[in-house]
Formats: structure tokens, sequence, C-alpha cells
């Protein structure tokens, strides 16, 4: 029998509030998600902080309180602080690095001069635990550790510290709510056959024009026999939206590909990436009409969100949840 299909919160609640804010992710919660996504990266002294860009220019503070501190091609790496450091800076709303105006315009105010801090993972998982107590809740957890290639580069296993954190914390298994995704296939072989983690494994899936990971090929692992690989060492898929439903652009019907039914017919869900009110694609008059071809036309079994109202609103109306 087919589950519901889930929502998961895009970096928490990111419509409304800055994105991996701690408040971002309480706001989720009562929005209705079923998980909540971290994005781990680490700092100098090995601790992670939930935040997604290896980066910190774009969403905090950083060029102003440590202005000496940045890197030849100008970016300040979480990597050069210390969390002591990072626990100086104040997240904002992100932030488009050549004209520092806000990515959405429409969401939180970024001069609205509220402390907004990085969280550490533990913080994070602790919020999503205690609030799963007190509101009787069972929300899961959607963990990326960062850019395993990355870290490598930088001398660190950031696999090794997310996965002693959620051991922890009481994820371990498959029935522990705890998702772990990656867009590089050697670290979740790495994290299932050297770690020896039963957490359930994620094959993001990005665009090899991104080059988001040298030397994986994205276009592969959207046919038949690619897909057949990835069932090898992975659970279920996560792939860009566009993937699955093509935007032609000027408004005209979407090219529908066949990566759904051919994930499912390998027993693969499929929890594609990110949806966005005020960022339709040219096929979706509305918010609604989005949902209406991934939930209802297409069958994919969860969605990211930055609105998981909007989402869980949809799911309840059409007697999908």
């Amino acid at each position: 029998m087919k589950r519901k299909p889930i929502v998961i919160a895009h970096r928490g609640a990111c419509g409304y509030l800055p994105e991996h804010t701690i408040a971002g992710k309480a706001l989720a919660f009562a929005m209705g998600t079923d998980f909540v996504e971290l994005d781990a990266v680490l700092t100098k002294d090995d601790r992670a902080i939930v935040f997604h860009d290896h980066y910190l220019n774009a969403m905090t503070d950083v060029a102003d309180v440590f202005p000496g501190k940045k890197r030849k091609d100008g970016k300040f790496y979480a990597v050069d602080f210390t969390l002591e450091e990072i626990k100086e800076l104040t997240i904002h709303e992100r932030l488009h690095p050549d004209t520092g105006n806000a990515v959405y315009p429409g969401r939180f105010p970024k001069g609205s001069r509220i402390n907004f801090g990085i969280p550490t993972l533990e913080e994070e998982i602790a919020l999503v635990q205690g609030l799963n107590r007190s509101m009787r809740k069972d929300v899961g957890i959607y963990i990326e550790p960062k850019g395993p290639a990355y870290h490598r580069g930088e001398g660190k296993c950031i696999e090794d510290v997310v996965l002693d954190i959620l051991k922890r914390y009481g994820y371990s298994s498959r029935d522990s709510r705890c998702y772990i995704q990656s867009f590089e296939p050697d670290s979740i072989r790495y994290m299932r056959n050297d770690l020896k983690s039963d957490l359930t494994m994620v094959q993001l899936i990005g665009d090899n024009t991104w080059e988001e990971t040298p030397g994986v090929d994205y276009y592969r692992m959207m046919t038949p026999e690619g897909l057949d690989e990835v069932a090898r060492y992975a659970d279920l898929i996560g792939p860009w939206m566009n993937q699955i439903a093509v935007d032609e652009g000027k408004g005209r019907e979407p090219m529908l590909t066949k990566l759904v039914a051919w994930a499912h017919e390998r027993n693969m869900e499929v929890h594609p990436y990110t949806f966005r009110a005020d960022a339709l694609p040219s096929y979706a008059g509305s918010f609604d009409d989005l949902l209406e071809i991934f939930f209802v036309t297409i069958s994919v079994d969860g969605v990211f969100t930055d609105f998981p109202d909007k989402v869980n609103d949809f799911l309840i109306r059409s007697g999908l949840r």
C-alpha cells in the first residue's frame, strides 16, 4: 500500500524566516511538516553547524564582524572559523553575492535587527526532539552532510562527525525517522559500507552543468540502467523538480519524464526539490497548480518546500493526508 506523501521543510520554513534558523524550524513544526531538513558543514574545530553553504557571505554579517578572514576569492569559509567565532555571527535572508539584494525580495526583511544565530547540529536535533515531545509529534530529520569531497580536501571527514552525532541522539536505524542525503555516491557508499550506517540513504540528483560533484554523471542516474546502479547503494532519490516536469518556458505545458515511474519500478521513493510559492515554473499558474502536477498527475512521494504550510494544506484539501 502506498504511503501518504510527506512534506519536507526545506531548511525550515524559509519562505517566512531565514533558512536554517531555530525559529524557522520551530515554525515548520507548527505548519505541519513531516521532516525538517538540516544541512551540516564543519568548523575549524570540527563542530557540525547547520548551514547550507561552505562560505558565510550570502547569509551572515561575517564581512562586518571578521573582515580580515576572507580567502583570496573574497569568500569567508565556515571551515576557517571556530565554533566560538561562528556564534558571533547573525543570520539574515539570503542575498545575491553580486548585488547584495535579497534573492527572494518578499521574504523576511534583512534589516529586522533580530539576532538569528547559527545553530549547531546538536542544537537543532535537540529542538526537534524537544518539540516532538512537547507537541506530541514524530517529525523526522532529513540531513545532508554538505560537500564530503570538499571537506576531505580541507582535511576533514564530515560523514564521521555527522553520523557520530546522529548515533548519540538515537538515530542509527531505518526506523529512527532520519534520512541522510548526498549528491556524492561515494559518500553514501562510505556511510553504508565503511561506517556501517543503517539509516535511510538518499541519492540527490543534480544537473551536470552545475558541476555539483565533478566526475558524477547525473544524466546517467536518470536512466533505467543508472537507477539500477543507484538502487544498489541508496534507498530513494531526490531529483531536481525540473528533471521530472521540464519547464520549456513561455507557459507551455511541461514535458513529463519517466524518472518517477522508473524509480517506483525499482521500489525507490522520489522526493524532488525545491517547491517555492514565490518562484514558480512558467507552466504553473499557481502553487496549487504545481502541486497538482507533482502529487496527483505524477505521484511523487514527498517534496522539499520553503512553504510547508501551503503544501500541507494542499494535501489535506486533496484528500492525500
